[in-house]
């Protein structure tokens, strides 16, 4: 429809306006982000790169994935076979020795890296370790003997313990014999002066035993862990420190390796069943081989001394193992304790370290002279 002078109607004169924009050439892009910005200078979009290598066609590819998911399928099942094995031995020797060999080496290893930490850097900080084994190994010992009927006041022991250790350090030598007999004598006082107090009938003969086991604790811990401290103390006493501990941790390895693999004969059956005449064999040759190389190349003497040492360390820590035996037997539990998986308690380990410091402080004095400067 037109209007009277034959021109095009008003609601046509959109339509042209936006056909002609449509016509037009594209101008530039501008804006306030932008300004200036031209389209028509972008760069084309360059090519993707072939998905394959040239010279090998898709299936080739495909061959060598092949390969590489079995090779990995491959090792993935040897990694696996080889667990189990692990898995199979270790329940053999658990069933055996009942211990869980695995746990056990993790945890020896992490104690090992913390002693030996100590004293090859800086030898005080041995002082705090021993004192918190000691006070942890004297709570563990009267809970023990509590268990078995005992009564053992493990807070006066602790109180006790504590100065009796850390005197093998800080006094002179001869006043650890003074803080030892201050200990007993306080620990001893304190159980009758509470069993008075109590007075629940308990019989004469109890009493005197739980006399005799309270000093006893003082001096099987905390003495023989202040003795370790004298030797720590002295010139050069850190290196003989680490010397007693490794001849002992290697006659207890030689011992649980060789008795395990060729033990037949037991060596104190009502005492200890599973200790073997093979087993000490085998520490003497490790007790032995560990002395002599210590002596040589870290302690600096003959070789003969170095077998004395191992000589005297592996009869101090073999009479340990089977006293803390005895004890046990006596109180008829296994382990001291199962703080330590795959050890049993503090004491089941450091039931031949701890009476070895004796040897070990004596052979200090003994053979230090030998020395070569």
């Amino acid at each position: 429809m037109t209007d009277d002078s034959g021109g095009t109607p008003p609601n046509d004169a959109p339509s042209r306006r936006s056909e002609r924009r449509r016509d037009a050439a594209p101008t530039p892009l501008s804006d306030s982000a932008f300004p200036g910005f031209d389209a028509t200078v972008v760069p084309p979009k360059p090519e993707l790169p072939p998905e394959a290598t040239p010279g090998m066609s898709t299936g080739e590819h495909n061959a060598i994935r092949e390969q590489w998911r079995a090779k990995r399928g491959e090792f993935e099942n040897h990694v696996s076979h080889a667990k189990d094995q692990l898995d199979q031995a270790n329940e053999r020797i658990k069933e055996r020795t009942g211990r869980d060999l695995i746990v056990a080496i993790l945890i020896g290893l992490a104690a090992g890296a913390v002693l030996l930490g100590s004293l090859l850097f800086i030898k005080w900080l041995f002082v705090p370790i021993v004192l918190a084994i000691a006070l942890l190994s004297i709570y563990e010992l009267g809970l023990a003997l509590r268990g078995a009927g005992r009564r053992i006041d493990i807070i006066p022991q602790l109180v006790a313990g504590t100065p009796l250790v850390l005197a093998g350090y800080f006094a002179e030598p001869w006043l650890c014999w003074v803080a030892l007999f201050a200990s007993v004598s306080f620990v001893i006082v304190w159980r009758l002066v509470a069993q008075m107090m109590v007075q629940d009938g308990r019989t004469y003969g109890a009493v005197l035993g739980d006399v005799v086991v309270s000093g006893f604790v003082q001096v099987y811990v905390p003495f023989l862990a202040s003795i370790a401290l004298i030797l720590l103390s002295q010139e050069g006493g850190q290196w003989w420190v680490l010397s007693f501990i490794a001849i002992a941790v290697a006659a207890d390895t030689g011992a649980y390796a060789s008795g395990l693999a060729f033990g037949r004969h037991p060596m104190a059956p009502r005492i200890s069943p599973k200790k073997t005449w093979e087993g000490f064999g085998g520490a003497v040759l490790a007790a032995t081989g560990v002395g002599v190389l210590l002596a040589l190349y870290l302690l600096e003497m003959p070789w003969w001394a170095g077998a004395i040492l191992g000589a005297a360390v592996l009869l101090s820590a073999t009479l340990g193992d089977l006293a803390e035996s005895m004890l046990k037997r006596d109180l008829g539990i296994k382990d001291m304790s199962s703080w330590l998986p795959g050890h049993g308690g503090l004491l089941d380990r450091l039931d031949s370290i701890l009476p070895s410091t004796i040897p070990a402080l004596t052979l200090y004095f003994l053979l230090s002279p030998w020395a070569t400067l």
